[in-house]
C-alpha cells in the first residue's frame, strides 16, 4: 500500500493550493450594517505569494494559546507517568474490574458525549486523552480506542448537542430562536448517535484487543503506596476540577493549562522528586511533544493564507447563491453540506455561526425549511467533519496526546465520518416530514 505523505508535507500542499486560489477567487467580504444586516461586497483580492511562508508565523501566533497548552500538558502527564502512580493505578483498576472491562468503555464513552452535548466539550477533552489512552492501552486495547471513547465521543456529544452554548445557543440567538428549543429531537439525535458509537466501541474493543498473555498482567500487581495514593488522588481532583470549571466558572485553556502545570508539579513533589528533577521531566515532556504541537501552527496557516488573500468571504457567498431555486430536501442536503465544507475553512463553531447563519436563516425561510432544521444542519456539519479536518487545532492536539499520527488517523476514520455524515442528513431530512415540537 502507497504512504500517504508526512503531515507536514500534506500542510504545505494545502497552503500552497489555498496561496493559488487568491490568484483565481474574486475576494469579497460580509460587511454589518449599523442596523445589524450582513452584506456581502466584492473587494479586491490580496493575491499570496511569499506569505505561504509567513503564514505560518501567523498560525503560529493564531494558535499559540493552543500550542503553549500542548507542550505545558504534555510536559504535566509526562511528569505524571514518571511517577509510576498512573501505571500502578491502571493495574490495580484493571485487576478490579475483571471481566467488565467493556462496561468501563461505554461508560467513558457516554460520559464524553454526554460532555459535548451538555457544555460542548471540545479543547477540555484533550487532557483526558492523556489519562484514557494509558488506561486502555494496559487494558489490552490500541490507542485508537482511547481516542474513540473521548474524542469521537465529545465530538459526537458536539455535532448532536441539545445544550451546547457554543452552537445550539449562538446559533439559536442568531437565527432569533428561542434558546435551546427543539430540544427533544436534539436529545433523541444525541442518543441516537451516541448508542451507535456505544456499539461500535463494544465491537471494536472484541476485534483489536490483544491476548491475554499480551496485556498487563494485573494478578502480579502489588499494593498502591501511599504516595501512589496521594497521586491519583491529586490526579482526581484536577480532573473533577477541569469539570467545575469549565461547567460553572468559564475556564478555558489559559485556566486549564495552569491547572495541568500545577497538577505536575505537585505530583513530582508528592513523589520526592528534587526541584531540577521536576523541571527536567517537564522539559522532556515537552520536547517529547513538540512535533505535535508544531503541527497545530503550520495547519493553522491554510486558514490565514484564505483570510489575508480575501477570498473566505467570496467562497461562502459563492455556495450561497448555489442554493438559489431549490427543493427543500436539496436546499437543507445542501446548507448542510456547505457547513461541513465550511468547517475545513473555519473550523471555529462561533465564527462560522456569525457568518453563515444571517445568511442561512432568511434563506431557510424562502425555501420552506424551518430555521430549527437550519441550526441542526448547522451542527452536523460543523462537527463531523472536525474529526478529518486538518484545521483543527482540537485534533492535532488530540492526536498529539494519543500519539498517533494525522495520516494513520485519517486513514482509520475517513469511512465512519462518511457514515455520520450521512446518518446526519437522515436525521436532517426527516425533520422535512414529522411533527416536531420546536421545528
Amino acid at each position: 500500500m502507497k504512504k500517504l505523505p508526512n503531515t507536514y508535507v500534506i500542510i504545505a500542499i494545502l497552503i500552497v493550493l489555498c496561496a493559488v486560489l487568491t490568484w483565481l477567487v474574486p475576494g469579497g467580504q460580509y460587511v454589518t450594517a449599523a442596523d445589524g444586516t450582513l452584506s456581502y461586497e466584492e473587494v479586491s483580492a490580496v493575491p499570496q505569494t511569499w506569505q505561504v511562508l509567513s503564514a505560518i508565523y501567523d498560525g503560529f501566533v493564531k494558535q499559540a494559546g493552543i500550542i503553549i497548552f500542548i507542550l505545558v500538558v504534555g510536559g504535566a502527564f509526562w511528569l505524571l507517568n514518571a511517577t509510576g502512580a498512573v501505571d500502578a493505578g491502571i493495574r490495580r483498576f484493571i485487576s478490579a474490574i475483571g471481566q467488565k472491562d467493556k462496561v468501563v468503555l461505554v461508560a467513558l464513552t457516554l460520559l464524553f458525549s454526554l460532555g459535548g452535548a451538555v457544555f460542548g466539550m471540545s479543547e477540555e477533552a484533550i487532557p483526558f486523552v492523556g489519562i484514557v489512552v494509558p488506561l486502555v492501552v494496559s487494558m489490552g486495547y490500541d490507542a485508537i480506542m482511547g481516542l474513540l471513547i473521548v474524542y469521537v465521543a465529545s465530538n459526537i456529544g458536539f455535532s448532536s448537542a441539545f445544550l451546547n452554548p457554543f452552537t445550539v445557543g449562538i446559533a439559536q440567538g442568531m437565527a432569533e430562536l428561542p434558546p435551546f428549543s427543539g430540544m427533544g429531537y436534539r436529545i433523541f439525535a444525541w442518543a441516537f448517535l451516541t448508542g451507535l458509537l456505544c456499539v461500535f466501541v463494544v465491537l471494536y474493543a472484541r476485534r483489536t484487543r490483544k491476548a491475554p498473555g499480551q496485556q498487563a498482567q494485573v494478578e502480579e500487581a502489588e499494593p498502591l503506596q501511599p504516595r501512589q495514593i496521594a497521586i491519583l488522588c491529586v490526579l482526581l481532583l484536577t480532573v473533577v476540577a477541569l469539570i467545575l470549571g469549565v461547567t460553572l466558572w468559564g475556564w478555558y485553556m489559559k485556566e486549564i493549562t495552569a491547572l495541568f502545570l500545577a497538577m505536575g508539579i505537585l505530583c513530582g513533589i508528592i513523589a520526592g522528586f528534587p526541584a531540577n528533577r521536576i523541571a527536567d521531566e517537564l522539559v522532556s515532556g515537552a520536547k517529547d511533544i513538540l512535533s505535535a504541537a508544531l503541527v497545530v501552527g503550520f495547519a493553522s496557516g491554510i486558514v490565514v493564507i484564505l483570510q489575508d488573500g480575501k477570498i473566505v468571504d467570496s467562497i461562502l457567498h459563492a455556495m450561497q447563491n448555489s442554493l438559489q431555486g431549490t427543493s427543500e430536501v436539496t436546499s437543507l442536503t445542501a446548507m448542510y453540506g456547505i457547513q461541513a465544507v465550511i468547517n475545513f475553512l473555519i473550523p471555529s463553531a462561533t465564527a462560522k455561526a456569525a457568518i453563515t447563519i444571517p445568511i442561512m436563516a432568511p434563506f431557510s425561510d424562502l425555501v420552506g425549511v424551518s430555521r430549527q432544521a437550519m441550526v441542526l444542519a448547522f451542527q452536523f456539519g460543523d462537527g463531523f467533519t472536525n474529526m478529518i479536518t486538518p484545521t483543527s487545532g482540537v485534533l492535532m492536539a488530540a492526536l498529539a496526546m494519543a500519539r498517533v499520527p494525522y495520516e494513520k488517523w485519517v486513514k482509520w476514520i475517513w469511512k465512519g465520518v462518511g457514515i455520520l455524515l450521512l446518518i446526519g442528513l437522515l436525521l436532517l431530512v426527516a425533520t422535512l416530514f414529522l411533527p416536531l415540537n420546536g421545528f
